[in-house]
C-alpha cells in the first residue's frame, strides 16, 4: 500500500497552493502529482503544487508546478506561502530567508505577529527587459514596450518582460469585466512566445494604482499574480503610466509593488495556512 503524502494548503491573495515538506522525501512525479492535486472537482484544488526542498545555496529551496503539469521559473504569491509555512512550522527562526528558485537565490523580509508570518517582501531580482532573453520572436529590437501584436485579428499593444517567468502586460478599460478567460489564452501560446507566457490585463486607476487580472500560463485565469504584478509596475515605468511604487488590486486582494532605483522589484503581500490534510494512501 502507497503511503500518503501530507500537504497544507495556502494561499496569497487567493492564489492558492498544496505545499508538500519534500525536503526527505520528494514526490517521484511531481507534475503528474500536481494534475491530480490541483484539479478543482476531482482534488484538493489549487493553482499550484509547492515544493519545500532542501538547498545547497540557500536556507531552502522551492519548486513550483502549474495545475498543467509543467514548472515555473518562480512564482510571486506562491514563495510568500513558502515563507510562512517554513516559519510558522519551526523549521526556521530567522525573519530574514534566501529561497533559491529557478530564477535563483532570492531574498525574503517576514513580518511576524504574534509568532506567526502574517506578511512576506520578497526581493524579486531585476526585470529581464532584452527580447532575445524573455524570450520573444520578432524583428530584432532590444526590448518590446508598446509594440502591436495582431492575435485573431484583434490589435493590442503589449509590453513585456520576464521576472522569472514571461509577461506580456497590455492596457485596458474595464479590466473587470474584460473578455480574460477567452483572450488570455490566446495570447499566452501566440507563435511570438515561443515558451508561451503570462498575460496581463491591467486598467489604471491612477499613478500609483491599478487594477489587474490574470491569465496564468499552464493555470488560467488566477485571482492573483506575484510575479505579473511585479511585471506590471516595470511595464508602468516603461509606458509613462504609473510611478516606480504601486498598489496592484487583484481579485484576491491587495499587492504593494516597488520597482527601487537600484533595478530590483520589490513585491509585498500577505499569506495565508487554510488546512492540513492527507493524498492518497
Amino acid at each position: 500500500m502507497k503511503s500518503a503524502t501530507q500537504f497544507w494548503k495556502m494561499h496569497g491573495c487567493a492564489n492558492d497552493y498544496v505545499l508538500i515538506d519534500a525536503r526527505k522525501a520528494a514526490p517521484k512525479d511531481p507534475s503528474t502529482l500536481a494534475l491530480a492535486m490541483c484539479h478543482r472537482r476531482t482534488g484538493v484544488g489549487a493553482d499550484g503544487v509547492l515544493l519545500v526542498c532542501a538547498s545547497k545555496v540557500a536556507d531552502f529551496r522551492m519548486r513550483m508546478f502549474n495545475p498543467d503539469g509543467s514548472e515555473a521559473e518562480m512564482c510571486g504569491n506562491g514563495i510568500r506561502c513558502f515563507a510562512k509555512w517554513v516559519y510558522d512550522h519551526k523549521l526556521t527562526k530567522q525573519k530574514t530567508l534566501v529561497v533559491e528558485t529557478l530564477r535563483g537565490p532570492l531574498p525574503l523580509e517576514l513580518t511576524v505577529m504574534g509568532g506567526k508570518c502574517q506578511r512576506v517582501r520578497v526581493d524579486m531580482g531585476t526585470p529581464t527587459l532584452l527580447r532575445r532573453d524573455i524570450p520573444i520572436l520578432g524583428p530584432p529590437r532590444e526590448r518590446v514596450i508598446d509594440e502591436p501584436l495582431k492575435v485573431g485579428g484583434k490589435d493590442y499593444r503589449v509590453t513585456c518582460m520576464a521576472m522569472g517567468n514571461p509577461h506580456c502586460v497590455i492596457w485596458v478599460n474595464g479590466v473587470e469585466t474584460y473578455p480574460v478567460a477567452t483572450e488570455g489564452p490566446v495570447i499566452e501560446r501566440h507563435p511570438m512566445f515561443p515558451n508561451r507566457t503570462n498575460v496581463q490585463f491591467v486598467e489604471v486607476i491612477g499613478r500609483t494604482e491599478v487594477r489587474q487580472r490574470s491569465w496564468e500560463r499552464g493555470a488560467g485565469e488566477t485571482w492573483a499574480c506575484g510575479t505579473g504584478a511585479s511585471a506590471v509596475c516595470v511595464a508602468g515605468v516603461l509606458t509613462g503610466k504609473t510611478d516606480r511604487k504601486v498598489r496592484v488590486h487583484v481579485l484576491g486582494g491587495e499587492l504593494a509593488i516597488e520597482w527601487a532605483k537600484e533595478d530590483h522589484v520589490f513585491l509585498s503581500g500577505p499569506a495565508e495556512e487554510v488546512f492540513e490534510g492527507s493524498w492518497g494512501g
